[in-house]
C-alpha cells in the first residue's frame, strides 16, 4: 500500500495529464494555478458541476484531492522549505493534511479545493495560493485571472446583479 507522500505525487502527475487532455497546461508554476480556476469555471454552472463536465457525477472526490495534490505540490516546487505534514495512520489522513511553510504558516491545499469546489469564485485558488507564496517568490499577480473571474461570473450568473427577486 502506497504512503500518503506517494499518493500525492501520483495524483498530482495524474492531474497534469487530466487536464492536458482538455487543453489546460498545469506545469508546476504558481502561474499555472490560474488554470485551476479556469477548470472549475469550465465545469461548473451557477455552483454545480456541469452536466457531462469533468465534475458531473459520483466520483469527483479523487479528482479534487488529485488536483488540491497538484496545487501542494507546486507550491512545495517554488517555496523552499515547505513540505507536506503528513499522518498514514489517520483515518481522515486526506482531509487532514497540510503544508508547512518556512515561515511557520500552515496552508491546506485539498480543503481549499473543495471550498472551490462548493462556493465558487469566492474561493478561488489563485489569488490564494499567490497571497501565500507572494513572500517567497516575489512573483506579480497575474492578471489573466480576472478574465477567468469575468467568464465566470457571467456564465454563472443567472439574474443581473441589481434585481433582487
Amino acid at each position: 500500500m502506497a504512503t500518503l507522500r506517494e499518493d500525492i505525487k501520483s495524483r498530482s502527475d495524474w492531474i497534469v495529464e487530466a487536464f492536458a487532455a482538455d487543453g489546460f497546461k498545469l506545469d508546476f508554476t504558481i502561474d499555472s494555478i490560474v488554470e485551476v480556476d479556469r477548470f472549475f469555471t469550465v465545469n461548473m454552472k451557477n455552483g454545480r458541476p456541469k452536466k457531462g463536465g469533468r465534475l458531473y457525477g459520483k466520483g469527483f472526490g479523487p479528482k479534487l484531492f488529485s488536483i488540491g495534490s497538484y496545487v501542494g505540490e507546486t507550491i512545495i516546487k517554488n517555496v523552499k522549505g515547505a513540505d507536506w505534514v503528513t499522518d498514514d495512520n489517520d483515518p481522515q489522513a486526506e482531509l487532514n493534511l497540510f503544508l508547512q511553510l518556512p515561515n511557520e504558516g500552515q496552508i491546506w491545499p485539498i480543503q481549499k479545493i473543495m471550498k472551490r469546489f462548493q462556493n465558487g469564485n469566492e474561493d478561488a485558488i489563485y489569488p490564494y495560493v499567490h497571497m501565500v507564496t507572494k513572500e517567497f517568490t516575489n512573483l506579480p499577480f497575474k492578471e489573466e485571472f480576472w478574465a477567468v473571474t469575468a467568464e465566470t461570473d457571467e456564465s454563472e450568473q443567472t439574474k443581473p446583479w441589481w434585481k433582487f427577486w
